[in-house]
């Protein structure tokens, strides 16, 4: 449950960084590589319905993991899909389900599993579109701590350089503070205006 919380959180305040987006701003670039900002916001929309299809059975359909074109209102639509997915996490007994993901292999993976890893998604995801707006952004320092040891696990290998891996090589100066190792460890810095990863 613990986690389910931590989520909601790292969710939510994605929707607040979301909600300072302007039109304007879709064009720009993010610290994702190769994703402008409306390119990064349909990826956030689309895998919070598909996380959320996840804990209740359905995750194994592709066609529910394909983000759509943004739709005039992208911020009420976003705040729309955080609060399925945050709903779906809070259901009885989701995180000892199996999630079917299909971007992480054919077998289900452990539902506190999933949780954890869409957490540290949209931990980071947040501070990506803070980038991108050029508007702060400094998650509470136990979500940084909880997240830490998802990230560490990460390996950093050959895969990291695969088209679509989700995250890039780790950067060896980390900077200061556990906010800047966790983005490191996944190939990010704050002191880029854009960096590579997902």
């Amino acid at each position: 449950m613990h986690m389910i919380e931590l989520d909601e959180r790292a969710v939510r305040a994605s929707v607040t960084v979301v909600a300072g987006v302007s039109p304007d701003d879709l064009p720009r670039p993010t610290p994702c590589a190769e994703w402008d900002l409306a390119t990064l916001l349909a990826h956030m929309t689309v895998q919070h319905r598909g996380f959320a299809a996840a804990a209740a059975g359905r995750g194994a359909d592709p066609a529910l993991w394909v983000p759509a074109p943004l739709a005039a209102d992208f911020a009420a639509g976003y705040a729309a899909a955080a609060e399925e997915v945050i709903s779906a996490f809070a259901a009885p007994g989701v995180p000892d389900r199996g999630f079917d993901v299909p971007e992480f292999g054919a077998q289900a993976v452990p539902g506190h599993m999933a949780i954890g890893f869409h957490f540290v998604d949209y931990l980071v995801h947040g501070w990506d579109v803070a980038v991108a707006i050029g508007s702060p952004y400094e998650p509470d320092a136990d979500l940084v701590e909880a997240a830490l040891p998802i990230v560490e696990a990460v390996p950093d290998d050959e895969r990291r350089l695969q088209p679509g891996a989700p995250f890039a090589p780790a950067l060896p100066d980390p900077g200061t503070g556990p906010f800047d190792r966790l983005l490191a460890l996944l190939g990010r810095s704050r002191r880029q205006s854009v960096t590579p990863g997902r």
